[in-house]
């Protein structure tokens, strides 16, 4: 009983102190376009998303799959954007394009809706890229070209994005 308890605990406080989703995970859609939500992926969800979704294009040629109290959060900053200007209401509008409410079926499969599908091209294969507070869906090929495409400039990248962070620990 007290493992158990003890268990329970140790997962709830290793929650809390993950920087957020993580992992590459390739998956098939079937003939209606769905695909079984990896369940590496599903166990890093916090209880708070309840298994729903909210599913929009997103920057790059690829849906953005966010936990429903991820995308509360996000709502929550852009409901603070000042619709009077009209770079905010172009930003609001293509931020939520298409943006469609999902949730995991009794068999664990997210559907994805087929006019998402056509925006971004997607076929058989994908590939879910989870990182911080979203899932990113991609089609394999495109995932794969995108990145192999990058990983002469990745050291050029590090320093640029990450040269000027102080180390947090080292405090």
């Amino acid at each position: 009983m007290i493992n158990k308890y003890l268990y329970t605990l140790n997962r709830k406080i290793d929650k809390q102190n993950m920087a957020g989703l993580v992992g590459e995970y390739e998956c098939k859609l079937d003939s209606k376009g769905r695909f079984l939500f990896p369940s590496g992926l599903r166990k890093q969800l916090s209880p708070e998303a309840n298994e729903v979704f909210m599913m929009n294009k997103g920057f790059e040629n690829c849906l953005t799959l966010y936990p429903m109290n991820e995308w509360e959060k996000v709502s929550g900053r852009l409901s603070k954007l000042n619709l009077f200007k009209p770079k905010n209401r172009m930003f609001y509008r293509l931020f939520h394009q298409g943006a469609k409410q999902l949730s995991l079926d009794k068999a664990g499969r997210i559907l994805i809706p087929t006019d998402l599908m056509k925006r971004v091209g997607l076929k058989r294969e994908i590939i879910l890229t989870a990182y911080n507070d979203r899932i990113e869906v991609w089609s394999k090929d495109e995932y794969l070209e995108l990145m192999e495409g990058n990983m002469a400039n990745f050291a050029d990248l590090a320093d640029e994005v990450m040269g000027e962070i102080p180390d947090t620990d080292a405090e």
